[in-house]
């Protein structure tokens, strides 16, 4: 009896153990498992990230724009290995505008803080005002938005509460939509940072040494007013850093990071962040095209009460991005880490990686755990209606340069109706997918591709195979050259070649990769696929 105890204890530790196994992605890890780690720190699209420490975890969040979930919330204890606990957002606000497709708007660049045992995120919607939300428990619910000032073209906000009680707001201006840019407010807020009280005082003006300055970051350090800014373009930019006696300025400027010699263009934008050991780094994001804008971390040291940013060769005081560097120094060696890509669908959610296109109905999926699968249902489309406008479409980042996404799927669909169709997709402004379709003859392996999708583009479908199965397998793999190859299989062993496209950008994000079922027409009884495993291997 005792060693059948001992046998299942040892069973359960052993569930235990493989349970609490860290994903190690096969396509990039920044951990050289030697003590330095590689930029970037996360090669996926996490746009504007912002972070902050709260003891001896690092928490980052992220522009999310349309995507839902959105603002992701990661996790690291060293700065270099990185997971996803969770997202601030379940649904976008205004609910009538998100249950759409909304390319390219909803949250942009956010700032976190920790303020009062309370997290912060300050998110700006450039049509619709600065938000606010916050929590005490960070993996778990966050708070329904609070609109903190409400305005079309007001972006990028950072709060900021000083020594003597009062509480401020940074934030830019998108001149897409409020007709001014290249330019930096701060404000007053209540004690609650619920709303703004002031009209603010402009106190930084970019046009002539820095245009498109934006995405300010406050911070205190021995007696100044730092603001960390982006400036001069996304993909041409550098990271601009100011500093003050005064709250409200004037503002003396100093360049502290660029590209210099260096393949890391437009580095700026992002959050600096100490150790307990009482080292500085800085999360910055790059702007990879197709890839989107990735996350990297440089070292930072103060001289003179002035910021310097990654490797300063020359020592003129302005840095540059590094490569490879030592890994922050946090007291501690802490097992690799990296955010999930694949899902086996074997629990009672799925990943958090997955993001609808709108905020998702609750008949679009469930997980079907009796099968260790993920239940897609079809939902109809209007007729001539892409991907790119169908809400429905399940979605995460490319996670890497050259990686290789294969999915199983088992489809059911409809007895009596035709158009229902399933397969993988990519997504940006062009696309391409490969799928099954039930036609009036029955049902075909198809090849659809769609370029220019946001200026109205058409979806082209290639007619494959016609298959007596419903088990089939998909692949899609990206190539250095962003060359997205197709390929479907009825066995598993054996893929066939479909098609390609050529990967893009989407709007101010990169290219996504993921699931979808859609039908012609609303039935009462719409088809359905299982999605038995999604694997992002080399």
């Amino acid at each position: 009896m005792r060693r059948q105890l001992l046998s299942a204890g040892l069973l359960i530790l052993g569930y235990c153990l493989q349970a609490q196994t860290p994903y190690l992605s096969q396509v990039w890890n920044p951990d050289n498992g030697d003590g330095t780690y590689k930029n970037p720190v996360i090669n996926a699209d996490y746009s504007d990230p912002d972070a902050v420490r709260v003891g001896d975890d690092f928490y980052m969040t992220a522009s999310s724009f349309d995507a839902v979930p959105g603002l992701p919330i990661l996790h690291s204890k060293d700065l270099v290995n990185w997971t996803i606990i969770g997202h601030a957002l379940q649904r976008q606000v205004p609910l009538q505008v998100f249950n759409k497709n909304q390319h390219g708007n909803g949250v942009w660049a956010p700032a976190i803080r920790y303020h009062n045992n309370e997290f912060y995120i300050y998110y700006p919607d450039p049509d619709f005002g600065i938000y606010m939300i916050k929590t005490r428990d960070i993996a778990g619910a966050w708070s329904e938005p609070v609109l903190v000032e409400g305005g079309s073209g007001l972006i990028d906000p950072c709060p900021f509460w000083d020594d003597d009680g009062k509480v401020y707001l940074s934030h830019a201006y998108a001149g897409s939509r409020a007709g001014i840019k290249s330019v930096l407010v701060i404000k007053e807020m209540n004690a609650e940072g619920t709303k703004t009280t002031s009209a603010g005082v402009m106190v930084y003006d970019g046009h002539e040494l820095d245009p498109t300055i934006e995405g300010p970051k406050v911070y205190k350090r021995n007696g100044y007013y730092y603001l960390f800014a982006p400036a001069g373009g996304v993909a041409t930019g550098w990271q601009l850093v100011l500093r003050s006696k005064n709250i409200y300025g004037p503002y003396e400027r100093k360049v502290v990071m660029d590209q210099g010699k260096t393949p890391v263009n437009g580095p700026h934008q992002g959050a600096w962040v100490d150790t307990k050991t009482g080292e500085d780094w800085f999360l910055h994001f790059q702007d990879k095209e197709a890839m989107g804008r990735v996350v990297h971390l440089q070292p930072m040291k103060w001289i003179n009460d002035w910021p310097v940013i990654g490797a300063d060769e020359n020592g003129d005081g302005t840095g540059n991005p590094v490569l490879r560097h030592r890994k922050p120094n946090v007291g501690r060696v802490y097992p690799m880490i990296n955010p999930v890509e694949s899902d086996e669908f074997n629990g009672t959610q799925m990943g958090l990686q997955w993001q609808w296109q709108a905020n998702p109905q609750a008949t679009w999926s469930f997980m079907n755990s009796a099968k260790g699968a993920l239940r897609l249902f079809a939902h109809p489309i209007e007729k001539g209606q892409t991907l790119w406008n169908t809400p429905h479409v399940l979605l995460q980042k490319f996670p890497n340069d050259v990686f290789t996404a294969t999915t199983k799927m088992t489809f059911s669909f409809s007895e009596k109706f035709i158009g229902e169709k399933a397969g993988l997709t990519t997504m940006a402004m062009s696309y391409g997918n490969i799928a099954v379709k039930r036609k009036p003859e029955g049902n075909y392996i198809v090849f659809t591709s769609c370029e220019k999708a946001d200026r109205d583009g058409k979806e082209t479908e290639k007619e494959l195979a016609r298959i007596n199965q419903n088990e089939v397998y998909f692949r899609m793999k990206l190539m250095s050259d962003t060359t997205c190859i197709f390929s479907f299989s009825l066995d598993g062993k054996t893929f066939t070649r479909a098609g390609s496209v050529k990967a893009t950008p989407g709007k101010w994000i990169g290219s996504k990769v993921g699931l979808f079922i859609t039908s012609d027409i609303k039935i009462n009884d719409a088809g359905f696929v299982d999605v038995d495993w999604f694997r992002i291997e080399k």
